[in-house]
């Protein structure tokens, strides 16, 4: 007779179980639906960068007349021609610009370092360059500038090493600007996207507290 209640005791445990099962399913498919997102919005921050700047070109060129092929740039009164863009010269000038944030000369550091990433090309010394451009400008508060600074990084130079932190500073700017939501998300997109990063670890221990 005992045996014959064993099935009915043991029917609400496999409905339990069947229940956790489910809700266990549910949870994984939130993540991974969370973690789409977030690679979904960091491309569309990215495509959003690129057809803003291709677009301030054309508009910069059409008030200048300036055509694609002029080989001349302004900074300011300075002038640049292609030929000094060679690695004495972008050392020159990063050197200086370095110095000057050493010396806690933020203005002058900012304009050697803006003018270095709109007048060389250079894969390593640009990026960092826009790297303390974004710094610079969090440290004036000037919340905008700074998450431009970082977007044209990660979006520019994708496979820099400084690029997982760009993207974790834009969200550390979210988060000071009140966007909790969009802080979480970018957070999420480093923590996926560049797992084997410190900055993986910086924004996992943010999403930790936001919990």
């Amino acid at each position: 007779m005992k045996f014959f209640f064993i099935p009915f005791l043991l029917a609400p445990l496999h409905i339990y179980s069947q229940a956790v099962e489910a809700s266990d399913v549910l949870f994984l498919k939130i993540q991974e639906l969370e973690g789409e997102l977030a690679s979904l919005r960091s491309e569309l921050e990215s495509q959003t960068y690129l057809i803003e700047k291709l677009l301030n070109e054309e508009s910069s060129q059409e008030e200048n007349n300036v055509t694609p092929e002029a080989d001349i740039i302004s900074e300011g009164n300075t002038f640049r021609f292609e030929g000094i863009n060679d690695s004495r010269s972008i050392d020159e000038v990063y050197d200086e610009a370095i110095s000057e944030l050493n010396n806690k000369d933020f203005q002058s550091a900012k304009q050697s370092f803006t003018y270095l990433a709109n007048n060389f090309n250079d894969d390593e010394k640009i990026p960092l360059s826009l790297f303390w451009l974004g710094e610079i400008s969090l440290l004036e508060s000037n919340l905008e500038e700074s998450e431009k600074f970082f977007l044209r990084l990660a979006s520019d130079f994708p496979d820099h090493w400084r690029a997982p932190l760009a993207h974790k500073k834009i969200g550390d700017i979210f988060m000071m600007s009140g966007d909790l939501g969009a802080a979480k998300i970018k957070y999420q997109f480093v923590v996926q996207t560049f797992p084997e990063n410190t900055a993986s670890s910086l924004a996992l221990q943010l999403l930790e507290n936001m919990e």
